[in-house]
């Protein structure tokens, strides 16, 4: 019988470098191309809730926020420090401001107070890092069904929109994760409802002046992905794609004999490949890692960290810092796999081939020409022999170099056909550098007729696109966005919403962003409508097709 398993300078800094190489060289044969957009990057962090639960309090913040500091995970890149669900007891005062347990949440420094927020938010800020916090769409949340300790009601954030995330804007915290047990129980539109939440964060950062980066936490229902980028006009966001990989293990309690399970991480991995969706600060969340947890090895500790990081998932440690060992740690922060999952072009990999029933290739686009991120993946039970073709990832020449992500080593100039044996249950994860293939260059249609022409005024069009590469189109959008705010737009695929694409502001100047497309490969009949007039302060000026 086959298994589940069968079915299914700082790292930040060094990528934005990379990002803004121009293509001096590039296929097309043009002069130096747009350099990429600043984009936000998918968040790395840590989280409560797999090895705490609901019981936390500010001990348990201050711990674990020292932790990430002392044992350089920091440096590697992990900078949010989230307090998920149990910080509160649903309580309000008669204005329906949010109460807490000053108890759990004491002053910390001198001239603070009992009770307030701000508090853990400012040590988590001393220390380098960012804070993040916790609640539901609906009027409840998930403490209403209590992994540990009693049930609490109205956890939740609705009737309250406005006022909770200007609060939590106002204490100083940077993350807000909005759970779905409430809105699930009262059958609310996601769509809907994580559009007003993004609408009442969007006024908070006006107010005062502080981003907090949006995570949508409704288990992958509705399709989040569908309409998550985007959403409520927010220029970042994550979304979950299914739901939580393991229940709380904590140490100490009646839970503390639960094991993460391997098959499910893979499961929440396949579950959130939509590349599509994924790009200009958009990302797929499959949900915080389990890797450093009891049940998963060393070695599926690390193909866990490399699932997560070709598919440039948010990297949000589920485990205890404070406890970790050191292999979990060099896991956790190995750098070539950081590099991956921050790569500026923030896009998802795509599978590639299948060599046979449970052997994946599967690559990552990387913003250095040539390069691509590639997981040779065994899904079988026995070791197997492997190979890689450079025309497979779009790549043009016959030789390539090679690097071993958990090796840690350069392989050399591979000539012709990559070949290995893959042990079982196993994956190899490398960064290819070869000679990039070419690119399709598209300018703007231009109306024929007058009903073209009405068409024209509202959107900006290019037609006849074809898809060289495959499975998915990899596009370059050329643009100019002279406003000063980020512009998100719909963007059409064949007369179908694919997604929308957020524009940062380049001034006068030129950029680029990325995004991924399916496409007829038929013949050169695909269209791409971008819902932009030419005379809005935002323009399309063309189009790349690899």
């Amino acid at each position: 019988m086959r298994s589940l398993f069968q079915k299914a300078v700082t790292v930040r800094q060094l990528v934005l470098m990379i990002s803004s190489v121009t293509w001096a060289l590039a296929a097309l044969g043009q002069s130096p191309q747009p350099s990429a957009a600043e984009i936000p990057l998918p968040p790395l962090a840590w989280s409560s809730w797999n090895s705490f639960s609901n019981t936390i309090n500010s001990n348990v913040i201050v711990q674990q926020a020292n932790a990430l500091v002392a044992s350089g995970l920091h440096k590697s890149g992990y900078q949010f420090v989230n307090i998920d669900e149990g910080w509160w007891m649903g309580d309000r005062d008669s204005d329906g401001n949010i109460l807490v347990d000053p108890k759990m949440w004491p002053a910390i420094a001198p001239g603070e107070h009992d009770g307030d927020m701000a508090n853990i938010a400012r040590y988590i800020h001393s220390l380098g890092l960012k804070a993040g916090i916790y609640t539901d769409a609906g009027r409840d949340g998930c403490s209403m069904f209590p992994d540990l300790g009693p049930a609490y009601f109205g956890e939740g954030s609705e009737g309250h929109y406005e006022q909770d995330f200007l609060q939590f804007a106002k204490w100083g915290f940077d993350y807000v994760k909005v759970d779905w047990c409430g809105g699930n129980k009262e059958d609310l539109s996601a769509a809907v409802q994580y559009g007003e939440i993004a609408r009442a964060i969007a006024r908070a950062e006006r107010v005062t002046g502080r981003r907090l980066y949006y995570s949508i936490c409704n288990w992958g229902k509705e399709s989040p992905w569908a309409w998550g980028p985007g959403v409520g006009g927010s220029q970042q966001a994550i979304w979950r794609t299914g739901g939580d990989i393991v229940a709380p293990i904590v140490a100490n309690s009646i839970n503390s004999g639960r094991k993460a399970s391997f098959e499910k991480m893979l499961l929440n991995f396949d579950g959130g490949i939509h590349p599509a969706a994924q790009h200009t600060g958009y990302y797929n969340d499959p949900d915080m890692m389990v890797l450093g947890m009891p049940g998963l090895d060393a070695k599926q500790s690390r193909l866990h960290m490399s699932l997560w990081a070709i598919s440039g998932a948010p990297l949000i440690i589920g485990a205890d810092v404070a406890r970790a060992d050191g292999e979990t740690l060099a896991t956790l922060s190995n750098p070539d796999a950081i590099a991956i999952d921050q790569d500026a072009l923030g896009l998802q990999c795509v599978k590639v081939k299948e060599l046979s029933l449970g052997l994946e290739i599967w690559s990552k686009f990387l913003s250095r020409p040539g390069s691509r991120a590639v997981l040779l993946l065994n899904r079988t039970y026995f070791p197997a022999p492997m190979s890689l073709d450079w025309a497979d990832l779009g790549l043009d020449g016959e030789s390539a170099a090679i690097r071993d992500v958990w090796a840690g080593k350069d392989m050399g100039i591979v000539k012709g056909q990559f070949k290995v044996t893959v042990p079982a249950h196993d994956g190899l994860l490398l960064i290819i550098r070869g000679s990039e293939g070419g690119f399709a260059h598209y300018k703007p249609a231009v109306a024929e007729d007058v009903a073209e022409q009405a068409l024209f005024d509202s959107e900006t069009v290019f037609n006849s696109v074809a898809q060289i590469y495959f499975p998915f189109a990899q596009v370059r959008v050329d643009y100019i966005n002279r406003s000063r705010d980020t512009q998100v737009i719909d963007l059409h695929v064949n007369a179908e919403t694919v997604t929308r694409v957020a524009f940062p502001p380049t001034g006068t100047g030129t950029a680029s962003v990325w995004l991924q497309a399916k496409l007829d490969r038929t013949g050169k009949r695909n269209t791409f409508s971008f819902a932009v007039s030419p005379q809005s302060a935002l323009t399309i000026k063309s189009i790349d097709v690899h």
